[in-house]
């Protein structure tokens, strides 16, 4: 019994007791078998434990009986079956720590307890509650002496000692673990069969069972969907009445030599599948398998169908939405990062301008320009304000892909096309369809690239590597470079006729030191959005800042500003920008790059180079306020290893400033 487990049903009843069999009510103990036999024979289940209890607690004398089922995880019992006094308990569970069935479990054997039982377990408050006095219980165990439950009586009187008593518990207890184990296997094999009706019902591949006649007998969903009717008026029909008279023909063959091979042979794949006829009219390709087995000794037959264009179809857009969001991902942190758009001059409106017109049609749009003028932002601008923006705008740096991998980044590959190719993937192209393509650095393509490139542009179709079949797309095509492309014509590095397909609509994006007032405005810009991200307050640029930015000449263009922009907010003072580190000086950049606005042509000496080096890495250091390491350490500006950047130091002996001596 479990302590305080008992439901609000179960309390002291000596006054409802039933009167006691006399001994005259069973003479021996042939009829006190005979009785309880007589009582449970024709009961299984639920009914039979119900009816053991009873018939055993009445048998015996007892005010109680019940049979449990043993829960090792949770050391419960649960009752199968609760006789208590005149009736039943339902639903009852407890915990057997502390209870007289805790030691029959843990031994594995029949426990009495003739009397006293409420003092030997005085944990167990439901026995104090019902005022017992005796128990007997005795473990179901299994062919491998495992507990299964227990099968117990209590009374409110003493339990003498009984060879009787004991040899009928162990007769019932062999007979309640065997109806147990009975019901756990029916329990098993119900949940086997749903199980295998789940799976029956839940694969995507159409199942159908035929008779040895070819008439179908059973058929699950997908089945139902691939022929594309009910199973009330396809089961009971001849399978080859969905066939056309040659795939008739051809099944029937195929399923006759079934019959002549050897049991464990009796299967086929056919590689070519099947043409399906669905009750509409409608044809579908389809993989095949056809299993021979027999049940209830008939011959019968198990056809597995694949609707493949179903199944391609679905891969390829699982695949394709896969590689949109990932380029989304990256787009939508493109934009982020870059902001709007910012400028007000002549030669940038007009660029603007430029972009206006051509950005709701379809037209293919060459993007020229220095370094870090903004061309990506550019073409992006261009995408989201045309017809085309509720389609990705996707991006690829013809300059970032190696040569062997050019073509499959482009237009895709098949599986096995190469070696390492271990699954089919979707080019650039194939994920633009609909959308818009950005070749960024269009002139690094190699004359390979370039022809096939040219063949989309005039075709609009291109073949994946390694596959035999012709894909048709809907691209619009920005390209970008940052050189002159009818040089690299002329001197025969780029084709003539791309060429004059990609300049259809051509924009030349003006330098930043053409255009004149948008300094400013992007440097208050850039001020406010590196400071944010900084946790830093900075005060709006003056005057003579914004005078200093303007008279630099910007060969790096915005790019070079943003960086210029972060370096004078990390060295800033009292929230004021400093750019007297951050902004190089005209002979600084003379020396670093050996150019200044103007090409210099002056021949260097390798002293003279040295030098340059030296005030270079100088430069570098008080810039950094002489951090080597880290994100805004001198290493990092200067875009080499930190061991690299302190060897060349004792190498040129730059050696950090000693502090000024401090006056006491």
């Amino acid at each position: 019994m479990g302590r305080n487990d008992r439901p609000s049903r179960v309390r002291k009843e000596k006054s409802k007791m039933s009167p006691k069999k006399s001994p005259s009510y069973i003479a021996d103990q042939d009829a006190l078998l005979r009785h309880i036999v007589q009582g449970t024979a024709s009961e299984t289940g639920e009914r039979f434990f119900r009816a053991l209890v009873k018939n055993f607690s009445q048998a015996l004398g007892t005010h109680a009986a019940w049979v449990t089922e043993y829960l090792p995880r949770t050391r419960r019992l649960r009752a199968l079956a609760f006789w208590l006094g005149n009736g039943f308990i339902e639903d009852y569970e407890y915990a057997v720590a502390g209870t007289p069935c805790e030691p029959a479990i843990q031994n594995k054997s029949c426990l009495h307890i003739a009397e006293n039982v409420v003092e030997l377990f005085p944990e167990d408050a439901d026995l104090r509650k019902l005022g017992a006095a005796s128990y007997m219980g005795c473990p179901l165990l299994d062919s491998e002496n495992t507990v299964l439950g227990n099968l117990a009586v209590l009374d409110l009187k003493p339990m003498p000692d009984s060879a009787r008593n004991l040899a009928l518990f162990r007769i019932f207890a062999a007979r309640a673990t065997a109806e147990l184990l009975r019901v756990q296997g029916e329990a098993d094999v119900r949940e086997r069969e749903e199980k295998i009706k789940g799976l029956f019902n839940g694969v995507m591949d159409a199942i159908v069972e035929l008779d040895s006649d070819l008439a179908i007998c059973v058929l699950n969903p997908a089945a139902e969907r691939l022929l594309d009717a009910p199973a009330s008026q396809i089961v009971g029909k001849t399978f080859t009445t969905y066939l056309s008279s040659k795939e008739m023909h051809r099944f029937c063959r195929l399923v006759q030599d079934l019959t002549s091979r050897p049991r464990y042979e009796q299967k086929i794949w056919i590689p070519e599948g099947l043409t399906v006829r669905t009750a509409n009219g409608k044809t579908l390709p389809t993989e095949a398998t056809v299993t021979l087995f027999e049940a209830n000794g008939e011959c019968r037959y198990a056809l597995i169908l694949r609707d493949i264009n179903e199944r391609f179809e679905s891969r390829r857009l699982i695949a394709s939405l896969r590689q949109q969001t990932l380029y989304l991902r990256d787009e939508i942190q493109a934009l982020t990062e870059f902001g709007a758009i910012i400028g007000n001059s002549p030669a940038f409106r007009k660029t603007l301008q430029l972009a206006s017109e051509v950005a709701p049609t379809d037209a293919t749009v060459l993007l020229c320009g220095d370094t870090g003028t903004g061309k990506e932002l550019m073409a992006r601008t261009i995408h989201a304000t045309g017809r085309r923006k509720d389609r990705p705008m996707i991006t690829v740096n013809c300059a970032a892909i190696p040569e062997s991998l050019m073509e499959s980044e482009f237009f895709g590959h098949e599986k096995g096309a190469f070696t390492g190719a271990t699954r089919r993937r979707e080019g650039r192209f194939a994920l633009a369809d609909g959308g818009t393509i950005f070749l960024d650095e269009v002139s690094e393509l190699n004359k390979e690239m370039q022809a096939k490139l040219l063949r989309v542009l005039q075709e609009g179709e291109f073949s994946a590597v390694g596959s035999s079949t012709t894909r048709k797309v809907d691209v619009r095509v920005i390209a970008a470079t940052n050189r002159d492309l009818s040089h690299a014509v002329r001197d025969g590095r780029f084709r003539t006729d791309l060429y004059f397909r990609l300049s259809v609509f051509p924009i030349t994006l003006p330098p930043l030191r053409a255009r004149g007032d948008d300094i400013g405005l992007l440097a208050s810009h850039l001020v406010r959005k590196i400071a944010g991200r900084m946790g830093r307050t900075i005060d709006p640029l003056t005057p003579d800042l914004i005078a200093r930015l303007k008279a630099y000449a910007w060969p790096g263009n915005v790019r070079e500003l943003q960086n210029v922009i972060e370096r004078g907010v990390i060295t800033a003072r009292y929230g004021r920008l400093n750019l007297d580190h951050a902004l190089p000086a005209e002979d600084a950049l003379a020396d670093v790059s050996g150019q200044t606005a103007q090409e210099s042509t002056a021949v260097r000496t390798i002293h003279e180079f040295q030098q340059m080096e030296k005030k270079n890495l100088l430069l570098a250091m008080q810039t950094a306020q002489w951090r080597i390491s880290g994100k805004n350490g001198a290493a990092h500006l200067l875009g080499v290893p930190a061991s690299t950047l302190q060897s060349k130091l004792k190498t040129l002996g730059i050696k950090r400033p000693a502090p000024p001596a401090v006056k006491v």
